[in-house]
């Protein structure tokens, strides 16, 4: 929406804050909407539109009324904002406690809540100063949400509306489509899952998001109650785990050493014999819907054989992988854009969300250099400016000089002396209430920061602070983000610690194969419950990321790091790394596949008619591609370069070969 509009809602905000008994219709018409109102039915039609909107701010609209009149008489009817209406209580926090809130601001990976987290640390650094902390090496952790489907779910859920999606049951294995009422998203077992109240069979169900096999659609026509105090941790920890289950898998001879190494000891009577330079494997698995990804991946280097319903779901991928390759190609156009998420849509809610965590944060930070301002609220210079020189401009109509806000930035440094009771941020939003609250909860999962009091007591400030917003975010849940080897994280940490390089024995699925390198580790971090550390790889003569469960060995080598290297990019992590002699490839991602664009930092994106991406992605190392698209079953396929595309179809048709088409 235009800049105009933002400037209004400002002013109109402003203006019903800073009266005491309140101004008519008419006033504000005089003031507030002297250059934009046309004759009187247009007027009352905008003004009961920017007060829908300041109330969906949180802002509470009071009428008040002269005594024995109705509320339907505009000569005898004010408006008013009450001054503490939707402020966000003061919260003092220690260092310690800033620890905290800092690395749950930071844990989700992408999405929505990512967004809401950081408008969230806002606020609170708009409330009370930000101390110089320093995060702790080695507790980096971060949670990779499940797609754009986990996108859209959370949205309904704070809405309240119903959503429907393809589903593959897994009592039956057929694909249903189910209407379904979002009450909460948890992660349980590695896997995230939604539960909600189940139109299609009238009664609560859980539902695994990896078994979604359509987009997400969300009936905001309509709107349903959730049961109270519901709590989808709780519900889940009364899920129980699948079953432990053993598939037999043949596997190209001399290919697949990472599965090999999980496959069970000894001769199990596997069934039949297998092919002409394959071997037969035993593998024990709990998902099925995981473990079809991972064979789809392999392409004809691994072919399941049994259970059924294995087979059944890996032909299943690989089928719909080898349609969408064969697909027309769109056109291939991407608009002059920078990357996705690198400049925020001009819109007047989400300006107006930023002035008002704009103008306390600056009371608070005097003297902020305004470039640092505009890299806090994730803007440019130029949209800093732009939002500043509206904000100069606003104030009490008709008012003083003294009367408008007071904002200066000299020798690029911003002040702010005259804030017209804009001074405190308004409260937690739902989604930024849940963003904060669910990532203290996880990293409950970290026992050098849950055995401290900081987490525990900044827990309780915030729930106090988020209100009845606090009490919804039991409708989230994250991962377990603990380590499943805690000794080989340890001697990382003591060598980062102690500037010490160790030896590593490593396996890499990609290369296929286990080497002994020298690194110079920098840090630790994490997806989920998969810990990764990043090294100077000698070998490599590079800064590389290893994954704690692919080490086999690792121990101090007596020599003292040799680099002085920086961690990459700073905080938090990436697990890709732009270099110059990456290949740069265009892929069309389908609606569900969508989320991948984020996934792999995609330089620039297109969106398609059919709610699909194209999107170009740097990639260092191309040949795993082919295993890229099979794994991801129709949601993904490379369009350029055309051999990396035809590589890919040809590594789908050899696997749907060995299936029999």
């Amino acid at each position: 929406m235009s800049p105009s509009r933002t400037e209004r809602l400002l002013n109109l905000l402003i203006a019903l804050l800073n009266t005491r008994y309140g101004l008519h219709r008419s006033d504000l018409r005089e003031t507030v909407y002297r250059d934009v109102a046309g004759n009187d039915v247009s007027f009352g039609r905008m003004f009961e539109r920017d007060k829908t909107d300041l109330r969906n701010f949180g802002f509470d609209v009071e009428t008040v009324t002269d005594l024995g009149w109705s509320e339907d008489d505009p000569a005898t009817t004010r408006y008013r904002i009450g001054k503490e209406s939707n402020r966000l209580p003061d919260v003092e926090l220690s260092p310690g406690e800033w620890t905290v809130i800092l690395l749950a601001s930071q844990l989700w990976e992408r999405a929505a809540l990512g967004t809401a987290a950081a408008n969230a640390l806002r606020k609170l650094q708009a409330s009370s100063r930000l101390t110089d902390v320093e995060l702790p090496l080695g507790v980096q952790p971060r949670i990779k949400p499940a797609g754009k489907a986990f996108d859209d779910l959370v949205a309904a859920m704070h809405a309240q509306h119903p959503v429907s999606f393809s589903y593959l049951a897994g009592s039956t294995g057929k694909e249903e489509q189910r209407t379904v009422e979002p009450w909460g998203l948890g992660s349980r077992f590695g896997q995230w899952y939604l539960a909600g109240y189940d139109r299609t069979r009238q009664a609560p169900r859980h539902f695994r998001l990896s078994r979604l096999t359509s987009a997400i659609t969300v009936l905001d026509k309509e709107r349903y109650s959730p049961p109270a105090d519901f709590n989808i941790r709780g519900e889940l920890d009364r899920l129980p785990e699948l079953p432990l289950r053993t598939a037999e898998v043949d596997v190209r001879a001399g290919r697949l050493l990472g599965l090999r190494q999980r496959a069970l000891p000894g001769d199990l009577g596997p069934s039949g014999t297998p092919d002409a330079g394959y071997d037969r494997l035993s593998v024990q698995y709990r998902d099925v819907e995981v473990l079809a990804e991972e064979l789809a991946s392999y392409g004809p280097d691994a072919t399941a054989v049994t259970p059924d319903d294995l087979v059944t779901a890996v032909r299943r991928r690989l089928r719909a992988a080898a349609d969408f390759c064969a697909a027309p190609i769109p056109v291939i156009d991407f608009p002059n854009q920078p990357r996705p998420g690198s400049v925020r849509t001009r819109t007047s809610e989400d300006q107006l969300k930023r002035m008002l965590q704009l103008v306390p944060f600056l009371v608070h930070n005097q003297g902020l250099h305004i470039q640092e301002v505009a890299e806090r609220f994730g803007v440019t210079r130029k949209e800093l400016e732009g939002d500043l020189q509206i904000l100069i401009c606003s104030g009490l109509p008709e008012g003083y000089p003294d009367d408008l806000l007071d904002i200066q930035w000299e020798d690029d440094h911003v002040y702010i002396t005259q804030d017209l009771d804009l001074k405190r941020p308004v409260r937690f939003t739902v989604e930024e209430a849940c963003a904060l609250l669910t990532g203290l909860e996880t990293l409950n999962g970290l026992p050098e920061l849950a055995e401290g009091g900081a987490l525990e007591s900044v827990t309780l400030k915030l729930m106090a602070a988020a209100g009845e917003e606090g009490l919804r975010a039991g409708m989230l849940a994250g991962p377990e983000v603990g380590p499943a080897d805690s000794a080989t994280l340890d001697v990382v940490r003591q060598a980062i610690e102690s500037r010490s390089q160790l030896r590593l024995v490593y396996l890499s699925p990609l290369r296929d194969r286990v080497s002994e390198r020298n690194v110079d580790p920098l840090r630790l971090y994490s997806l989920d419950n998969t810990w990764y550390f990043e090294a100077y790889c000698h070998s490599a003569q590079g800064l590389r990321n290893f994954r704690l469960d692919r080490v086999q060995e690792l121990h101090p080598n007596g020599n003292a790091a040799s680099t002085r290297l920086q961690p990459n990019e700073g905080f938090p992590a990436k697990l890709f790394t732009p270099n110059d002699d990456d290949t740069t490839v265009t892929v069309q991602l389908t609606r569900r596949g969508a989320g991948l664009a984020e996934d792999y930092y995609a330089e620039r994106t297109s969106p398609l008619p059919d709610g699909g991406l194209l999107a170009e992605i740097r990639f260092g190392n191309t040949a795993w591609l082919p295993m890229f698209v099979a794994q991801h079953g129709g949601a993904v396929r490379i369009l350029e370069p055309r051999e990396l595309a035809d590589q890919s179809r040809a590594w789908v048709a050899a696997a749907l070969a060995r299936y029999g088409g």
